[in-house]
């Protein structure tokens, strides 16, 4: 039975829009995906290393039957075609795809965390996450709706 799943997309390298439109691609044309939703994109200012060029960020939700291992394998394949270079942690990147939310499934791995830990505290997710899915629960922290009306009080985010 197909598990529904939320990830993130975002670029502040090169052509950003040209990047998470070639993702989103990928995404679209990979075996055991159907993407279902794609928020609009968001305009955001860099968290933890400021001192780095703008964001462009968007969620997807998808169905998929692939297992977690197996679709995040499959996002880190995409980020090498789409030339990601490893740099400094939450440093510049062409591409970012990150796994939110997998199903009800927690997981809890050394290179595999369900539901994505930060995601609460990033308006950059939160603010497209909740277009899509505004009264998803998040387990223990409430309804994205809200964690984004909150988190964009603090952080710069702004519809592209």
């Amino acid at each position: 039975m197909p598990i529904t799943a939320y990830i993130g997309l975002g670029s502040n390298l090169g052509d950003k829009e040209a990047n998470i439109k070639k993702a989103l691609d990928l995404l679209k044309e990979a075996p055991g995906i159907q993407v279902k939703k794609i928020a609009s994109l968001y305009k955001t200012a860099p968290l933890y290393v400021t001192r780095q060029d703008w964001f462009l960020n968007t969620v997807a939700e998808i169905e998929t039957d692939l297992t977690a291992r197996q679709l995040l394998a499959l996002l880190k394949d995409m980020e090498k075609k789409l030339d990601r270079t490893p740099t400094v942690r939450w440093g510049p990147r062409t591409i970012d795809l990150d796994i939110l939310l997998f199903g009800n499934d927690k997981i809890e791995d050394a290179d595999l965390v369900i539901p994505h830990p930060r995601m609460i505290e990033r308006a950059f997710v939160m603010a497209p996450l909740a277009e899509i899915a505004p009264h998803l629960c998040i387990p223990g922290r409430g309804r994205v709706g809200e964690l984004a009306r909150l988190l964009s009080t603090d952080q710069n985010v702004e519809k592209y």
